[in-house]
This record gives structure tokens, sequence and C-alpha cells, in this order.
């Protein structure tokens, strides 16, 4: 009996996926969930480090002032926004809001607005005053 070949793809390249955006902002909701997870020890060891002394204080305000720094903490804020849309679209969407595709496809559009708006905003923000010191 001859066997009739799999009609699927043998090597899937995400890059020429087009995702809706729904899938875009559920995805950036779970990598901004993780970015912020993995940005909590790192900022309690520098609120630890910063409270040993004024040298140390100076030191850890010095490393936050730099252009790094406040792209650093533009994503930061950008994740935040969006993981916290994302949540409360996700809990209305459980109770039954918003559960039309043109709905889900409207908020889901705008906590992927609202978030590139916050860390834009936030970037403007926290650049350091004259330029800042490399980074």
């Amino acid at each position: 009996m001859a066997r009739i070949p799999a009609r699927r793809p043998v090597f899937l390249d995400l890059r020429r996926i087009h995702f809706p955006v729904g899938a875009v902002a559920s995805i950036l909701h779970r990598l901004s969930g993780l970015l912020l997870v993995l940005a909590v020890p790192a900022a309690l060891g520098l609120a630890e480090y910063s409270s040993r002394s004024a040298p140390h204080f100076r030191w850890v305000a010095g490393l936050l002032d730099t252009r790094t720094a406040a792209l650093l903490g533009a994503v930061l804020l950008a994740a935040l926004v969006h993981h916290l849309l994302a949540g409360i679209r996700l809990m209305l969407m459980d109770v039954g809001v918003g559960v039309g595709l043109a709905a889900a496809r409207r908020s889901a559009q705008a906590c992927l607005l609202v978030a590139a708006v916050s860390g834009l905003l936030g970037l403007a923000a926290l650049w350091p005053a004259g330029g800042g010191h490399g980074g």
C-alpha cells in the first residue's frame, strides 16, 4: 500500500508567518511578564547595594544615569504597561467582555499602542540630561 506524504512544512520559519494581532499581544504578554520577573532581582540588588553607603549610592546613581539604563528603563516601562493592560484585557475576555473578533483585535491593538507610546515617553523622561555618558 502506498503512503501519502504528509502536507506539512518540513522547516517552519517563524519570521515568515503572519501572526494575528491577538497572537502578538498574547506572546508579548508572556515575554513582558518574564522580563519583569527577571528585572526584580536586579532592581533589588541595586537598591540593596546603593543603601550600603554614600559612595555605593553615587555609583548606582551614576550607573542609572546612562543611555543604556534609560533604554532599559523604557523597555521595562513598556513591558509593565503592556503586561498590565494585556492582563486586564484577558480578564475582561474571561468574563465575556470584548470576545468578538473585532473587539478583541481592537483591544490587542490598543494594548500594543499604549505600551509603545509609554516606552517612548519613558525614554524621553529617562534620557540622561546633557546626553549622558556612554554606557
